[in-house]
Parts: C-alpha cells; sequence; structure tokens
C-alpha cells in the first residue's frame, strides 16, 4: 500500500503492526529532516502512535502551550500527538493546517482519523465485515489487493457531469471519502464519522462591518497571516505565478513577509492568445523574484501529457497544467510551493458570481410566471446554455443549491443520456447541496456561491488536482487562500463589499496597490492550455485512439459519441472541447488502473 504512494514520500518509509493494526507511512521531510521525526511516531509515555499527511502552520505556538510535554523533535508531527495526548480530539481547533493524520491509542484499542478543515489533505477508506483500509490515495487502498478494481457508475457519472468526483464516494465500487471537516472513529468492529467543522457554520465574528477601510486592512491582515503562516519550512519553496490577480497577490506578500527572493515558476506557450509569460514577467520583476518560464511546445507536452495522466490518481478534467509546473518547480530544487487557487471562489471571481446576483433579483422583481416566459424565449434550441437555462428555470426554487449545479455542469443531462447508456441518477453534488443545513441562506449572496464552490468544484477539481498531481512529483502545495480564519472573516462580508465591479474588487482594494493596473484590469484566461487547438492536431490521433476505445465499452453509446466527436472535429461551436475531453481521460484511466 505505501509503495504505492512512494510518489508522495520519496524520503523515508516507516511501518508498525501488532496482531489488531498496521500503520504504513512514506514521508516527505520538511520540517525537522532529521531521522528522528520520522513516522511512525510515539508519544513520550507510548501509549500514542501517529501517521501524519500534511503541515500544522501553527505548530510553534500549539507547542508553546504544552510546556510540560517532553519533547524529542521539532516536527509539527510530535506537535500534533502531543496536543491529542492532552486534549483528545478537542486540539482540533487549535490546529491551523492541512492534515490528514491517524492516531492509535494502544490502551484503549481506538483509532482516530482526522481531515482538515477545508479538504486540502485526502482520506479514502474501505470497510467489510473484516477489515477497516485509509489511505492518502486510491492506490494506496486498492494497493491491499484487498479491493476489487470496479468501476463505480455513480461516480462515473458525476465525473461525466461535474469533472470530477464528489463525496462520499470515488471512482472505485466500495471506496469511500471522508468528508471535509470530519473524523473517523474506529472501536472494535464499529466505527463513527462526526463533523467537527461546517463551512456554513456561522462564526462569531466580532468585528464591525459598517467601515469598508476597516474591512479592508482586516482581509489583507488575514491574507499577510495566511501567507506568513506557509512560508513554515526548512526546505527551500517558491510559488506558482501565473500572472493574474491570486498568484500575484501571493507572490508580492511573500515577498513583503518573507526572507529572500521569491522562487517563482510560470508556463509559457507559442499559442500568443493563450500566454501568460508577459504578466508572469511584470509580478517578476515588480517583486525581484528568482523566476522561471517553462515553454511548453506542444510536442513536450505530449510526453507531459502521458506522465500526467498516468500520474492521475482518481479521474479528472483538469490538472495536468499543475503537474507540468509542479515538475519544473521539483526539478529545480523545491519540495514546497504557495499556489494563488481559492481566490476567484473566495472573492467573486467567476462571473456567475454576478449572474447569480441578477438572477435572485429578476426573481424578486418579476414572478415565477414572466421569468419562465423570458427563460422560454432564451432556452430556444438545444445548446448546452438553453438546457442549462431550462434547468434552472424547472429548479424547486432559486436558491443556490439547485442553482450552482448548473453553472458548474460539463456535460448536460439530455447530451449525456445521449452519449452513455446510463439512465441518469441524481448527482452526488446535487445531493450535497440540498443536504446544506438552513444556516447557508444567513449568509449573504455571494458567500452563498463560495459556500456552493467549497461543497463542489473547489473542494473535488481544484484542491484534489493540486494534491494528486503536485505529490506525483513529491512536491507539497500549499494555498494561503484556503486558510480557515480568512475564508471564515471573509464569508461574512456583506455583498457590497465583495461585489466585484472589476476583478475581485475587495481583495485588489484590499493589497491597497500592492498589485500594478495591468493585472487587475487586464483580460481574465485562467490557467489554461490550449486544449481545443491541440486536441484538433498535434492531439488529435490521442483522442481518436481513446474515443474509439471508450466507444466500445458497454456503458457508451459508441456511434453517438464518435459522431460528437466528428462535429468537434468540423468546428460545430456547440460542441465544447471539455465535453470530449472528459471521455478520453476516462478511457485513459480506467486503462491504466485496470478498471473493468
Amino acid at each position: 500500500m505505501t509503495d504505492a504512494m512512494a510518489h508522495r514520500g520519496p524520503d523515508a518509509d516507516g511501518f508498525f503492526t501488532n496482531d489488531t493494526i498496521a500503520l504504513g507511512h512514506r514521508r516527505l521531510s520538511i520540517i525537522d529532516l532529521s531521522s528522528s521525526a520520522n513516522q511512525p511516531i510515539a508519544d513520550h509515555t507510548g501509549r500514542y502512535l501517529i501517521i501524519f499527511n500534511g503541515e500544522i502552520y501553527n505548530y510553534r505556538d500549539v507547542k508553546k502551550l504544552l510546556p510540560e510535554y517532553p519533547f524529542s523533535t521539532n516536527s509539527d508531527t510530535e506537535v500534533l500527538l502531543a496536543a491529542y495526548s492532552k486534549w483528545g480530539e478537542a486540539c482540533l481547533p487549535y490546529l491551523k493546517g492541512m492534515f490528514a493524520f491517524v492516531i492509535w491509542d494502544t490502551v484503549e484499542q481506538v483509532m482516530f482519523i482526522a481531515r482538515d478543515r477545508m479538504g486540502v489533505k485526502p482520506v479514502y477508506y474501505f470497510v467489510n465485515d473484516n477489515v477497516f483500509l485509509f489511505a492518502s490515495e486510491l492506490r494506496g487502498v486498492l494497493g491491499s489487493g484487498i479491493v476489487p478494481a470496479k468501476a463505480n457508475k455513480s461516480a462515473i457519472i458525476e465525473f461525466l457531469s461535474y469533472q470530477s468526483v464528489g463525496f462520499p464516494e470515488s471512482a472505485i465500487q466500495g471506496i469511500l471519502q471522508l468528508g471535509a471537516g470530519s473524523t473517523i472513529t474506529i472501536r472494535g468492529n464499529k466505527y463513527s464519522i462526526k463533523k467537527y467543522w461546517d463551512i456554513t457554520s456561522t462564526p462569531t465574528i466580532d468585528f464591525d462591518f459598517g467601515d469598508r477601510l476597516r474591512v479592508q486592512q482586516q482581509v489583507r491582515q488575514l491574507l499577510c497571516n495566511a501567507v506568513e503562516r506557509r512560508l513554515v519550512s526548512d526546505v527551500p519553496l517558491g510559488a506558482f505565478l501565473s500572472g493574474g490577480i491570486d498568484s500575484s497577490a501571493v507572490v508580492g506578500l511573500m515577498a513583503e513577509v518573507g526572507t529572500g527572493r521569491p522562487n517563482t515558476f510560470t508556463v509559457g506557450f507559442q499559442e500568443k492568445e493563450f500566454d501568460e509569460s508577459g504578466y508572469a514577467n511584470i509580478i517578476s520583476r515588480k517583486f525581484n523574484t528568482n523566476h522561471n518560464q517553462i515553454l511548453l511546445k506542444p510536442a513536450v507536452f505530449l510526453d507531459e501529457l502521458t506522465n500526467a495522466l498516468n500520474s492521475m490518481d482518481t479521474p479528472s478534467g483538469d490538472g495536468v497544467n499543475t503537474y507540468v509546473v509542479s515538475k519544473a518547480i521539483k526539478q529545480s530544487g523545491l519540495t514546497v510551493a504557495l499556489s494563488g487557487i481559492g481566490g476567484d471562489e473566495l472573492f467573486a471571481g467567476y462571473p456567475f458570481f454576478k449572474q447569480y446576483l441578477q438572477f435572485k433579483k429578476y426573481a424578486s422583481v418579476w414572478g415565477p410566471a414572466k421569468l419562465l416566459r423570458l427563460g422560454a424565449r432564451l432556452a430556444l434550441g438545444g445548446s448546452n446554455k438553453s438546457q442549462r437555462m431550462k434547468a434552472l428555470l424547472n429548479a424547486p426554487d432559486t436558491t443556490i443549491r439547485y442553482f450552482y449545479p448548473e453553472f458548474r455542469r460539463i456535460i448536460a443531462p439530455q447530451l449525456l443520456s445521449s452519449l452513455t447508456k446510463w439512465n441518469n441518477s441524481r448527482p452526488m453534488l446535487e445531493e450535497q447541496l440540498v443536504k446544506l443545513p438552513a444556516t447557508l441562506e444567513k449568509y449573504p449572496l455571494l458567500s452563498q456561491v463560495s459556500i456552493a464552490e467549497y461543497t463542489g468544484y473547489t473542494q473535488f477539481t481544484l484542491l484534489k488536482d493540486t494534491d494528486q498531481f503536485s505529490m506525483a512529483v513529491s512536491l507539497e502545495a500549499r494555498e494561503p487562500f484556503f486558510d480557515h480564519d480568512l475564508i471564515e472573516f471573509v464569508l461574512a462580508i456583506p455583498d457590497h463589499y465583495k461585489y466585484p465591479h472589476y476583478p475581485k474588487q475587495l481583495l485588489v482594494e484590499s493589497l491597497n496597490g500592492l498589485l500594478p493596473d495591468e493585472i487587475v484590469h487586464r483580460k481574465k484566461q485562467g490557467f489554461l492550455f490550449p486544449w481545443s487547438v491541440w486536441m484538433k492536431n498535434e492531439l488529435r490521433s490521442f483522442c481518436e485512439t481513446h474515443l474509439q476505445r471508450i466507444a466500445q465499452r458497454d456503458f457508451i453509446n459508441g456511434k453517438n459519441l464518435l459522431t460528437y466527436w466528428q462535429r468537434f472535429l468540423n468546428n460545430d461551436t456547440s460542441v465544447r472541447w471539455m465535453e470530449i475531453w472528459l471521455f478520453v481521460i476516462l478511457e485513459y484511466w480506467l486503462e491504466k488502473n485496470g478498471i473493468e
């Protein structure tokens, strides 16, 4: 099981076994590089054993609260263990970081598993009458040889709908995902799951939101704190730099609160409409970074694409870009890199934040009947956009629970029915949104969209891809915009402060001139590869081969899929590249892992 995940920790391995349990760990050494910090680690009494993936950024602060503990290392792992030995699961509120850890109590014979609040670090598990298995990746669980490698039908539908697989299932039958901010306690042959932190639980924030300047100052301070915490490391670190607002903000604050020149990395393309390297150069010059640019030509990318897909633990329509930049950072000699992901989700950076406010406004002014008539006019025809509009108009109400899935859907249900032979069941994302507590509606509308994002795309595509594709090359990615102190505060900010009259206005104003105007007011590109161009040229043969293979599978309407591919090649603008790409990715993943 640990061999299957050796890429996550190439520096050391460690094991503890007895008649009841087996714990295995792979180490990526970042804090306290000595062998005494290798895991599993036992506390000074020998009662508790820990294995831990992630970082506790405030471990030095927590350590000060434990003066009576005789520490033998300088690691955050031992601080976490000491905190648990003192407070039990009540240690969790003290922790600021990203983590998945397991503690075995040799006296009570109880195992405790915990995952960080935002779900940055993954936990997969499998249970039957005889065994409870857990790992940081599907590959780790499959490495046991106990779980059959069979595709999970409902998860495949989820993947084709939303480009990733949501909680609580996984792409493999029987393997489950532990939700963010949750714990598992295993006692004897029984286990229980508990949520210790929920993004919809409105925290008590003692702050006067009537003063715009003070709100901005507090956002800046919290973001500064988030970046500074993530610079804690005993090895060199760098940053992903796309030249957009979010990554530029992180690099600017690194230069401000850190020591020495930041190391920055960006990808450049020959296709100028996709190339952002010029913007990254502006930021590099402004903050005097040690800048590295990777020019990605199609021929080089073909090799990297195969490497990325081979390293993919769970199928995803995104993330290859993360793999390419992560690999370059790792090859430069760094082990840790800060990323700007999460800024769009927190500061209303996507168009659908505004769209949702507009729809709510029209729904309240016009009423459902007039809105339906308007929608009927807009929805004429069979395009993906019109199908989404129809779905929105047929939703039970106008809350974000029913709107968000249409904003994020890749393949509409009608198209999915045409390309596959499955009757579409309700995707897990939609079930999760409906189950969100009523406290969701207490938040400002823009924050409700953010919470839906954290429930869906952010957790299961963005964070999962960042983890799996960076760890594939033994690089640890850290995301300041996922600092829970920052998130809790920004979610409480009223809409009129957060409304983006220009991109991420609140974030930009809070940084008080840190970013140049040409970065703030540039056209948003997103960190994208020129897929639609490459799929019709350099990647055409690769795509065609995998589409023809998946067309033979019993759950695919092969003729319809290949016809749809032909329409794409013929430049039919109603066919989006991602709709095709998901089938290519899926087939590659199924074959690579020998999954039925």
